[in-house]
């Protein structure tokens, strides 16, 4: 009997390391990858069709930025005709993205890919943000006096601020503690309390109007464009004072197409040790070393088009400008532009960036380059 369990011990050995095994194999079959993906709303320059249609083109990010779907959506103008994309955000707290257009907003369940509501406000709509908790959005109204304050689930209007300003481009701090407001009309940027949905503070005045803006992620700094400047301005969130002037150097103001600026677009990167801003008369990108204040010009990048907005990756390693072109932040250099099922360019100032486990969202960026060091 000794000498016959003897001669099975390596065939027992191997049944028990296959038994171990094979639990570890059907987990890992069973366990989605990671998926990251760019969801870009179209039309997101102006009405224009041909940048990429009406709705909804989703890439792979880990596929070199390769068209995934299309998801139609909603959103015309009273002739039937699709309406201008404003803006675009994300809440994993009720699984949905959200599209503003020029009439409103619509609300589309990222796992069914269905619209669930799409209501019209007074005053119509623009570039909004929703809090980090992803229970309250921001909506300004179209150029016009006030924000809506919004419930993120049902779409209810919560509240109205007024500002006067020509309502226009919202950010909400990482902390979820205050809301950036940014009118057309105002050289001021208005900071709402997201608590009470009061304003708290205005920063400026800066030397023209607000256009886009950004901020770091300790809500210390405003970064903005405004009317007539070539480059960007900088403000203390803190005192409210204006602190710097930057001009891009070597580069005319030139005629634009679009958004009557010289820099419509400007994005920190998640480490914030650079600063991106768009030059649309000249099609460039013009890079700046933000280590040092104020910050230095250091680079600039050619792309195809008019770039009127500029935003980063989670991961800080590519920029997604509207054109469509996707860059290598480390070597400057575009790797791909992004295309449709028909091998079309598709060109937005309304993308963001989503995480999935399997059919479930996990992780969103927002449309604006925020950034994300927040000590």
């Amino acid at each position: 009997m000794k000498r016959i369990i003897k001669s099975l011990m390596p065939v027992l050995f191997v049944m028990v390391l296959i038994a171990a095994w094979k639990p570890a194999v059907e987990e890992t079959r069973q366990t989605p990858k990671i998926k990251r993906y760019l969801y870009v709303a179209t039309p997101g320059v102006r009405d224009y069709l041909g940048y990429g249609g009406h709705g909804i083109q989703v890439f792979d990010m880990d596929n070199k930025y390769k068209f995934v779907k299309y998801i139609p959506t909603s959103g015309f103008h009273p002739n039937g005709t699709p309406s201008n994309v404003k803006g675009v955000c994300v809440s994993l707290a009720t699984n949905c993205i959200y599209i503003s257009t020029l009439e409103g907003l619509q609300c589309i369940d990222l796992t069914t890919e269905k619209q669930v509501w799409e209501k019209s406000f007074e005053g119509g709509a623009d570039r909004m943000a929703v809090s980090p908790d992803g229970k309250t959005i921001y909506l300004p109204s179209l150029e016009r006096e006030f924000w809506n304050v919004i419930d993120a689930r049902t779409g209810d209007i919560i509240t109205k601020i007024v500002t006067n300003s020509g309502s226009h481009n919202t950010l909400y701090g990482l902390s979820g503690n205050y809301v950036y407001l940014a009118g057309l009309k105002s050289p001021y940027l208005t900071v709402a309390d997201a608590k009470t949905h009061t304003i708290a503070k205005q920063i400026g005045p800066f030397n023209a109007e607000v256009r886009p803006f950004t901020i770091n992620g300790a809500e210390t700094l405003a970064y903005v464009n405004i009317n007539g400047l070539l480059g960007f301005e900088i403000g203390d969130i803190k005192t409210g004072k204006k602190l710097h002037r930057i001009e891009v150097q070597g580069f005319n103001k030139g005629e634009v197409k679009r958004h009557g600026c010289p820099t419509h677009g400007i994005a920190l990167t998640p480490d914030e040790k650079e600063i991106w801003i768009c030059d649309g008369a000249n099609n460039r990108l013009h890079i700046f070393d933000n280590t040092v204040m104020p910050p230095r010009q250091v680079n600039t990048i050619i792309v195809k088009d008019m770039p009127g907005w500029i935003s980063f990756s989670l991961d800080g390693k590519h920029a997604f400008s509207a054109t469509g072109d996707i860059i290598d932040v480390k070597t400057r250099k575009i790797i791909a532009s992004l295309e449709d099922q028909n091998y079309n360019s598709v060109q937005s100032e309304k993308m963001v960036e989503i995480h999935f486990n399997g059919k479930k969202p996990i992780k969103t960026g927002d449309q604006f380059g925020m950034g994300k060091v927040s000590q």
